[in-house]
């Protein structure tokens, strides 16, 4: 018996070694809110992110292709080169330049689905970070950009985090002056917050390597 425990302990530390040794490549796709708009890199979303992660004992390294001012339109523009070969896992937060320009939520769900049908066809498992319209424009196109978000991701048996900016937006202490882009303490309550779908994510994530590797 001890022999056979002996060997169940030495698997589970090579295992162990092991994902720490191969850790899943994930790609924060994104804007602004991603890229750390007048943060310095460290301060970062994708940076604290991997922190908090590796904080938890997940072996995980996270590309940030966040870049200010791109709409859903232009993030799928850029997809081809902004998720490189070998992504395992992306996080896809787009769509709050598109609220705050007013574009139509037609087009904003037409986008964001071409995306995520991308990245299925990819085999890449994906967390889908909502946003929510400002109430500016409307009433009906406020309850039009609303569904887009959960429609999408129970199509594509993605993950959902309903609103990325959840326990920030509209803190003034959580965010830069400009009243919309949360600073070095608004990322880390956005890290908080979605945290548990991100573990969730690499679960998926792993659980498709390893069928990957038994095929």
């Amino acid at each position: 018996m001890a022999i056979v425990n002996l060997w169940l302990a030495v698997g589970f530390w090579a295992a162990m070694a092991a994902e720490k040794a191969d850790p899943i490549r994930m790609v924060a796709f994104g804007d602004s809110l991603t890229a750390g708009y007048m943060l310095k890199p460290s301060e970062a979303f994708p940076v604290k992110l991997a922190e908090a992660l590796a904080a938890k004992g997940h072996a995980v390294e996270i590309a940030n292709a966040g870049v200010s001012g791109d709409t859903t339109a232009a993030g799928l523009q850029r997809f081809d080169w902004a998720i490189p070969e070998g992504t395992e896992a992306v996080i896809v937060e787009l769509g709050a330049n598109d609220a705050l320009r007013g574009i139509d939520p037609g087009e904003t769900r037409k986008n964001l689905d071409a995306i995520l049908t991308k990245l299925r066809a990819r085999n890449i498992d994906v967390l889908l970070a909502g946003m929510m319209a400002p109430k500016n424009w409307g009433k009906d196109y406020e309850e039009r950009f609303a569904t887009i978000y959960s429609d999408l991701a129970a199509k594509h048996g993605a993950l959902l985090y309903p609103f990325f900016l959840d326990g920030v937006a509209l803190d003034a202490k959580l965010n830069l002056q400009d009243g919309l882009h949360p600073t070095a303490p608004g990322v880390d309550v956005i890290v908080k917050g979605i945290l548990p779908q991100v573990e969730e994510l690499i679960g998926r994530a792993r659980e498709r390597r390893g069928a990957a590797s038994k095929s």
